[in-house]
């Protein structure tokens, strides 16, 4: 495999284990969320689903082994009512924007093209969840935010007592 493909592989996978935190905090966000909201969360959380199922295929037609997703993650913040599941849904798009921008940078072609799709997804979500939008979705250093994208949801020890732009959901299981 050339380095192209090994890079390309790696964001596929670092992609799919967002994908995977996402469905699991889709998870809490629907059993939080408003009623009002319910159908926009339900909806994300089978566009995960299924992102998360093409990736699996993406990754295993480049001779990988998809990562699996873990029994679950720890949030970045606690999710008590609505208004949590609220931000921790634009929280999670937000996030996926930028594994999204790092695939786009990775991949060619048709993979790419795809990336992109989901990287626009992820970014409207993102709006939509947080009633705004930043100027560059997925680019942590034109958004002022130092979230690490690299990993995606579920890369760094999160300070559970607070909503922290940088941290991430952590596997916990």
């Amino acid at each position: 495999m050339s380095e192209a493909e090994d890079r390309e592989l790696d964001t596929l996978q670092a992609a799919l284990s967002a994908e995977h935190a996402a469905v699991y905090g889709y998870g809490v966000v629907g059993g939080r969320i408003g009623e009002e909201r319910r159908g926009e969360a339900r909806t994300a959380y089978d566009a995960h689903r299924a992102r998360r199922d093409a990736l699996v295929r993406d990754v295993r037609g480049l001779g990988g082994r998809p990562v699996a997703a873990s029994a679950g993650y720890a949030l970045p913040f606690s999710v008590p009512d609505a208004a949590a599941a609220v931000r921790l849904a634009g929280e999670l798009e937000e996030r996926l924007a930028g594994v999204y921008s790092d695939l786009v940078r990775a991949a060619e072609g048709d993979r790419r093209a795809a990336a992109a799709g989901a990287l626009r997804e992820a970014a409207v979500r993102a709006a939509r969840w947080r009633g705004g939008s930043v100027a560059f979705p997925g680019l942590a250093e034109r958004t002022g935010t130092s979230s690490a994208r690299t990993s995606a949801p579920d890369a760094s020890a999160p300070d559970a007592s607070a909503p922290d732009a940088s941290a991430s959901a952590t596997p916990t299981g």
